[in-house]
């Protein structure tokens, strides 16, 4: 008979090594990597820093938005049950924590208080590590 630790709380989620990682890292436009690789939450995570750091509030939300939603859906194939751990320690994982770090902050620079509350929680409750790193 097999016994499960009740306590345990859900399993990490690991996500695949992004394949836009390896043309960020080489130097490639930001810009160029999303449009080769959409699906990228890393891509989408450059452009909405760059975009937030430069004072483009708006740019910097869809940007993180639009790579806040591809990660969720990688995250849904890779086991993810819409809680749970999601370790920054992981470096595949990052970009969906960076996209999420930056919706936070785009929504609190809108004043859409509930959707930064949430990001922030969102945030801390998957990697309190991610949440110290990219406050």
């Amino acid at each position: 008979m097999e016994l499960n630790n009740l306590l345990s709380g859900p399993p990490e989620t690991l996500l695949p090594v992004d394949p836009a990682a390896a043309e960020l890292a080489a130097g490639a436009a930001a810009v160029d990597v999303a449009a080769k690789f959409p699906t990228s939450s890393l891509a989408w995570a450059e452009l909405a820093e760059a975009a937030l750091a430069d004072g483009r509030t708006i740019e910097a939300y869809a940007y993180a938005r639009t790579g806040y939603h591809r990660g969720l859906d990688l995250l849904r194939r890779n086991g993810w049950k819409g809680h749970g751990p999601v370790p920054w320690e992981h470096e595949p994982n990052r970009g969906f924590l960076r996209c999420l770090a930056v919706l936070g902050k785009a929504a609190a620079a809108i004043d859409e208080k509930d959707e930064a509350e949430r990001c922030t929680t969102f945030l801390r409750d998957s990697s309190p590590t991610a949440a110290d790193a990219l406050s």
